[in-house]
């Protein structure tokens, strides 16, 4: 299997300014999101999204709200995986690990929001599987771009065999 593109909680709770939890405009990061989703269901390679759940929650991330909903832009397609994660990795008890296993990927591309916290997590637990990793990071975003850049540069520091790319690098892989 030649890549696997991992999605992350690109979810309505993110952009609902009535939200305690709003990022402000991430219109960039989503276009580039969802032009990976279009490349990666173009060339039928698999794509996985998370959603973020906090059980029992009446207000944000609530189950069955318009919160938790994968944003409509990235087209989810029916033979995508939608996996439903209730902590900041989307490895803890969810399929992703036998799902991945199954594939087989030659390498996980990896896009999504909170960059310091889900997506960071996400990228160590596959660095810690021996997974190649090539994160996406004009289609990641959290809080702030300061933020953003301090984990970027640390997971370079930490973890030098991961691939740091944009859009146009993954999109224009034969």
């Amino acid at each position: 299997m030649p890549s696997t593109l991992l999605v992350i909680d690109f979810q309505e709770e993110w952009r609902d300014k009535n939200s305690n939890y709003y990022l402000g405009q991430f219109k960039s990061q989503l276009r580039n999101a969802s032009k990976l989703v279009k490349h990666f269901h173009e060339k039928q390679w698999p794509v996985i999204f998370t959603r973020h759940v906090d059980v029992g929650s009446i207000s944000a991330f609530a189950d069955g709200t318009k919160s938790t909903e994968v944003l409509p832009e990235l087209n989810v397609a029916v033979s995508d995986r939608v996996l439903t994660k209730n902590r900041i990795s989307p490895f803890y008890k969810t399929d992703l690990e036998n799902i991945l296993m199954e594939q087989k990927p030659d390498e996980l591309v990896v896009a999504g929001i909170m960059t310091n916290l889900c997506v960071r997590s996400a990228v160590s637990d596959a660095y810690d599987r021996d997974y190649h990793i090539k994160l996406v990071t004009d289609a990641c975003v959290s809080d702030s771009a300061e933020v953003d850049r301090f984990t970027f540069k640390d997971l370079k520091k930490t973890r030098p065999e991961i691939d740091f790319v944009k859009t146009r690098d993954v999109i224009s892989k034969k």
